[in-house]
């Protein structure tokens, strides 16, 4: 009973997460505006989208909480990607490669947790740690670059 607490909130969340996802899904907002980021992209540019997906992950999941970039941002992103006939899949796999970069945000609870308990400050935590952590997402996009994990056709 002593975590109770702790377990209702994950609960709540994916619930909520469901909730969330349900009626985005279902009132074809993803739709719309997956279209409005096509219409935006001009096609010759579409086979750099896994790549700009990669990328555009670090900043993104350091200002957003996960739930927030995966069920809110992710889905248009794939369903733009599709209609340039790039697997949603690949899309996935490009979104999670700024993790590295979301784990220094003031957003993730448990770096937050670690810096307090180490009794540092989480500027400086950021300022030691952060273009360790962009290289690391940077290295991570090239091999999957070089894997075939994300695709790059011109």
């Amino acid at each position: 009973l002593a975590h109770s607490g702790n377990a209702m909130t994950v609960v709540l969340l994916v619930f909520a997460a469901g909730i969330f996802a349900g009626i985005f899904s279902g009132t074809k907002m993803v739709d719309a505006l997956a279209q409005t980021l096509v219409d935006w992209i001009p096609e010759a540019w579409s086979h750099w989208f896994p790549l700009v997906v990669a990328l555009t992950s670090m900043p993104l999941t350091f200002v957003l909480s996960n739930d927030a970039y995966y069920f809110g941002v992710v889905p248009i992103l794939a369903n733009a990607a599709a209609a340039y006939g790039i697997d949603p899949v690949e899309i996935a796999r490009a979104s999670v490669l700024g993790q590295p970069v979301h784990l220094m945000s003031p957003l993730v609870a448990s770096t937050l947790l670690l810096v307090g308990m180490v009794d540092r400050d989480i500027g400086d935590f950021q300022k030691a740690t952060f273009k360790w952590a962009v290289l690391t997402s940077l290295v991570i996009t090239a091999l999957a670059l070089l894997t075939g994990a994300l695709s790059f056709i011109v």
